[in-house]
């Protein structure tokens, strides 16, 4: 018997089992991946490639589909494919186009109302039987501020401070319908018990809301929570709230160092660590050969345009690195504070730790994450890709992973036909799904939220 990473006893007649989510991005997750003969560009607004993407994701078997959202036009948008249909609207449109694979899609607790995004969330768990999925963000930039009457983002902790009472309020609504509270006797003329569906009744520093909610309880209460911040108030977020993080950890090293700092979080808040899914994100590069697999990367980086990846980098270090040589080595000596960084804290230390640990030019900088913006990525074949994801499963560095291909629908294709066959000779990948809801799927328990323990006592089955 050996002990990993995160504590968790392993044997080698027991393997764990590896958890997938598909992170579905326009063209696909590399920055120049639009410009490839075989990417689809014009697709980006085509709900039937959407639809066709998610149907290969569930025959891959995998947990869900992720649509991230953002609620402004990048200001990159010259050389690369930004558009992507509304998250909510597009997942409930695919809850009728697949069976059994979740739908997850983010949402903003700054530039949202509960109540609406609430009613929004439980009726995508209903539309799709139990399959939603909420990633929880606090949106970046004074740009998406412009866009809802407002001068400026709110500063770090503000957003997350906002973000806590806006999760709280959310759950007390989703929680608010007891399970008996329909009633539904056409004899009687009785349709739902009032006294079985309580108010959210909040007053907070940020919202006030009555409720209740005026849907009846959603197949599982609510949807599956995700967290997508990795920074200190990102990461002790997902600590209390989260039941999934999407991470960016750009070596093993980092994700158990990540993991074990989250296991010590969970339990200062009594959360036991099979509470939180820890998936970090992960860019495979798949080729016949090893050579072949070197091959696609090299393509695509060549299809890079240095614009782009000059004002995306210049964006996430808050810097303009277009006063500096691209061939010499990043300014870290000129970069901000990380306590001054407005927007992606997490992924600022990231690119500013790989730059300093490897001595990285600008240029090499760009080259190094037009794959995935920093997220881990792993060119090989499909037996060497399976290795990888099974050594971070076995060593406790993830419960499993944020799939990002970088090009679709191809990168796609590739890993459902020829590393999940892989993956289940293994023995740590399902080769049927044997529940039908997202919680299901990781394991997850049904929620028994506050709100419940007063509208209905008896313990859940």
């Amino acid at each position: 018997m050996t002990i990993n990473g995160r504590g968790i006893e392993m044997t080698s007649n027991t393997e764990r089992q590896l958890h997938l989510n598909l992170f579905i991005m326009s063209t696909g997750h590399h920055e120049a991946s639009w410009r490839h003969p075989d990417a689809r560009p014009e697709a980006a607004t085509d709900f039937q490639y959407y639809r066709d993407l998610a149907r290969t994701a569930e025959r891959g078997k995998m947990d869900s589909v992720f649509i991230a959202a953002k609620y402004r036009l990048a200001n990159t948008i010259e050389n690369r494919v930004i558009p992507q249909l509304e998250a909510i609207t597009l997942l409930s449109a695919l809850a009728a186009a697949t069976e059994r694979i979740g739908l997850t899609g983010t949402a903003s607790t700054t530039y949202n109302e509960p109540y609406t995004l609430a009613r929004q969330f439980a009726s995508l768990d209903h539309i799709s039987g139990g399959r939603a999925g909420w990633n929880i963000v606090t949106s970046t930039g004074d740009a998406t501020a412009h866009n809802f009457s407002r001068d400026r983002h709110p500063e770090h902790q503000e957003r997350y401070d906002q973000g806590r009472e806006f999760v709280e309020i959310a759950k007390r609504l989703w929680d608010g319908w007891a399970e008996d509270a329909l009633v539904i006797d056409k004899a009687s003329g009785v349709y739902a018990n009032r006294s079985r569906i309580l108010p959210a009744d909040y007053e907070g520093r940020y919202f006030s809301v009555k409720g209740p909610l005026n849907l009846p309880r959603s197949p599982q209460t609510y949807p599956v929570l995700v967290q997508a911040g990795s920074s200190e108030e990102g990461r002790q977020f997902a600590a209390e709230l989260a039941e999934v993080i999407f991470t960016a950890q750009s070596t093993m090293a980092n994700s158990l160092a990540f993991c074990e700092d989250m296991r010590r979080r969970l339990k200062a808040f009594g959360r036991p660590s099979e509470s939180l899914k820890l998936l970090p994100g992960f860019v495979p590069i798949i080729g016949d050969t090893e050579q072949d697999a070197k091959r696609k990367e090299r393509e695509l980086n060549e299809l890079s345009v240095s614009a782009y990846g000059l004002r995306t980098m210049s964006d996430l270090l808050q810097i303009d690195l277009s006063l500096y040589p691209i061939d010499g080595l990043v300014p870290l000596k000129d970069l901000p504070d990380i306590s001054e960084i407005r927007g992606l804290k997490s992924r600022f230390q990231l690119l500013t730790d790989l730059a300093r640990r490897e001595s990285l030019t600008i240029r090499e900088l760009i080259i190094r994450t037009a794959g995935g913006r920093g997220h881990y990525t792993f060119a090989g074949t499909p037996s060497q890709i399976a290795d990888e994801l099974q050594r971070w499963l076995r060593e406790g560095a993830a419960d499993g992973f944020n799939l990002m291909p970088p090009l679709l629908p191809g990168g796609l294709d590739d890993f459902v036909d020829k590393v999940v066959p892989e993956l289940q000779s293994r023995g740590i990948y399902r080769t049927e799904y044997t529940g039908r809801t997202l919680r299901e799927h990781l394991g997850l328990p049904l929620p028994t939220g506050r709100q419940m323990a007063e509208v209905a006592p008896t313990a859940r089955p």
